[in-house]
């Protein structure tokens, strides 16, 4: 998997919100693939992120897709309005939805032309998406708790990637979210992931070009 291209995420978490057009640019200029848009609702996580205005402000001033993580409670709701603000993959999780309802929430995704993501969080065990394996576009393994920034890197964690690589298709696109750097990057693409997602690593470094670049080997 490390000689096929890595999708990297900018998340724009760790971004200047005062100045997100800037550092949207700047992370695009440097050869960011994707932006990733951690979306917070105060209840399924504790912080309270951004919306659907500011996802359809972001389509205006990017070309890049953005990679929208829907780390909300009800998530079915709020799949029409993110996918028509610009979404272009959406991301659930598992555990914010009844088993009975996730090929449906797949379906209602990719039903507006958009890529669906299916995310698990640290104590969720892979094998609960076996069933969906073939039927989403992306899983996104968290290697952190999700609703917060700059946390520490879960190997435990990123050992699910290898489970989810073998019981998928190559076409799956595995991504890891939660304390990636070039260390902890590389760990995941040598597990079989594909895409990382980086904040601080990204947004806190000298030389953004350099640390996008140091995610790719």
């Amino acid at each position: 998997m490390s000689e096929k291209k890595i999708i990297i995420s900018p998340s724009i978490l760790s971004a200047d919100f005062a100045n997100l057009e800037r550092d949207i640019k700047l992370v695009e200029k440097c050869g960011a693939d994707w932006i990733h848009v951690d979306v917070m609702d105060g209840h399924f996580v504790p912080n309270i992120t951004i919306g659907v205005p500011v996802v359809k402000s972001l389509k205006k001033i990017t070309k890049l897709p953005l990679d929208v993580h829907l780390m909300i409670e009800n998530p079915d709701k709020y799949v029409e309005p993110f996918a028509k603000s610009g979404a272009d993959i959406l991301t659930f999780h598992y555990e914010a939805v009844k088993d009975c309802d996730v090929s449906a929430l797949i379906r209602k995704i990719k039903s507006f032309g958009v890529k669906s993501g299916i995310s698990i969080k640290p104590k969720t065990k892979p094998d609960v998406l076996m069933p969906y394996l073939d039927e989403v576009d992306m899983v996104l393994v968290m290697t952190v708790e999700p609703g917060f920034g700059g946390q520490k890197f879960m190997q435990d964690c990123a050992q699910k990637i290898e489970f989810i690589k073998n019981n998928s298709s190559e076409n799956l696109i595995i991504q890891v979210d939660g304390g990636i750097n070039a260390q902890t990057g590389k760990i995941c693409v040598d597990y079989g992931a594909n895409s990382l997602v980086a904040g601080s690593y990204i947004y806190g470094a000298p030389d953004v070009n350099k640390a996008i670049e140091s995610l790719r080997l």
